[in-house]
C-alpha cells in the first residue's frame, strides 16, 4: 500500500466507527421489518418472510460496511465487512436471541459489531500473512 492509498484516519478508529454504524443499520433494519410486519400482519412476527428479511438486512449491512471501508481506503474492505457482520450475527444468535426485544439491544449490538469488525481486521491481516 502506497502512502497515497493510506486510510485518512487511524485504521482502528475507522473499523470501530464503521462497525458501530453497521450495528445501528442492523438494529434499524430489524426494527423496521418488525414495524412493517405489525402494520401489515398485525403481529411483529413476520412468519415465512422473517428469514428472507433477515437475510436482506445482513446483506445490506455487509455491502454498506464494505463500501464505507473501501471509501476510507481500508485494505480488504469486503472481507472485513463480511466477517465483521457474520461474527456479530453468530454472537447474537448464540447468546442474545432471547433478549433482542430489550431496549439495551440498541447499544449492545452496535458495540458488539464494532468489536467484531476489529476482530475481522485481525483475521484478514492473519490471512494476508499466511498468503505471503
Amino acid at each position: 500500500m502506497s502512502r497515497d492509498d493510506a486510510p485518512p484516519l487511524p485504521p482502528l478508529l475507522i473499523l470501530g466507527v464503521v462497525g458501530l454504524l453497521c450495528g445501528f443499520v442492523s438494529v434499524a433494519g430489524v426494527w423496521l421489518s418488525e414495524r412493517s410486519c405489525e402494520r401489515f400482519r398485525d403481529t411483529s412476527n413476520c412468519g415465512p418472510l422473517g428469514f428472507p428479511l433477515l437475510l436482506v438486512i445482513v446483506v445490506v449491512t455487509m455491502v454498506l460496511g464494505g463500501l464505507a471501508l473501501s471509501r476510507l481506503a481500508m485494505p480488504h474492505p469486503r472481507l472485513i465487512a463480511f466477517l465483521g457482520v457474520a461474527f456479530m450475527l453468530v454472537v447474537v444468535l448464540a447468546f442474545l436471541t432471547g433478549q433482542l426485544s430489550s431496549p439495551w439491544t440498541l447499544a449492545v449490538v452496535p458495540v458488539l459489531t464494532a468489536i467484531t469488525f476489529l476482530l475481522a481486521n485481525l483475521v484478514a491481516r492473519l490471512l494476508e500473512r499466511a498468503d505471503a
